[in-house]
């Protein structure tokens, strides 16, 4: 289990060793990143590293849950000002697209990203993150679905999250005009998708 810091120059060196380990995986990969090696660009010894982190899966699911906490942080605002189906659909859209812009724009997310079907630990992570994120969707456009679609929309909202994240994965494998077709036909699918569900409304 990893140590929280609670007094201000632990949390100092705590993310020391994060900045750490970002830049290096941002270098030369996850795969290569090596506990002795951040230790050593943090400035820190080596057992300060194992206070925090038993061992580099736990560096790397701590930075997975930052990325998550940024797109749960910036969902939530979204669709929190939400006032129709349409607020809804584009604070969809304009999240979905902050989401593909974050991975085309930082290596390490990116990294960390592509391990995740791989990583057991990870996997289980971004399934409870896409529930959670899908739960704000639900929340928030059930308001304008009829009641006897709203087990229909939640498992929608779920599905949806979690389509997201393998469908920026795979545009941000692919060159950029490919890509940004695949996040756009991703988009219309999620589109007729709530139209669907909410088409009594």
């Amino acid at each position: 289990m990893r140590k929280t810091p609670t007094q201000a120059r632990a949390k100092e060196r705590f993310e020391r060793i994060l900045d750490a380990a970002r830049n290096l995986i941002e270098e030369s990969g996850s795969d290569h990143l090596k506990m002795s090696d951040v230790a050593a660009r943090a400035g820190v010894p080596i057992g300060s590293v194992y206070q925090y982190f038993p061992d580099k899966s736990a560096i790397i699911i701590t930075l997975a849950e930052r990325i998550m906490e940024l797109v749960h942080d910036g969902l939530a605002q979204a669709m929190g000002e939400v006032g129709s189906l349409e607020d809804g659909e584009e604070a969809l859209r304009s999240t979905l697209m902050a989401y593909y812009q974050l991975f085309l724009a930082e290596p390490v997310a990116r990294d960390i990203w592509f391990g995740i079907q791989a990583d057991k630990t990870l996997n289980v992570l971004d399934i409870e993150d896409s529930r959670a994120n899908g739960q704000i969707v639900f929340r928030t456009l059930k308001k304008f679905t009829p009641r006897k679609d709203w087990k229909r929309l939640e498992t929608a909202s779920f599905l949806i999250m979690q389509l997201t994240g393998m469908a920026v994965r795979l545009a941000i494998s692919v060159d950029r005009k490919e890509g940004d077709r695949i996040m756009a036909v991703y988009q219309d699918m999620i589109r007729r998708e709530l139209i669907a569900v909410t088409a009594e409304s």
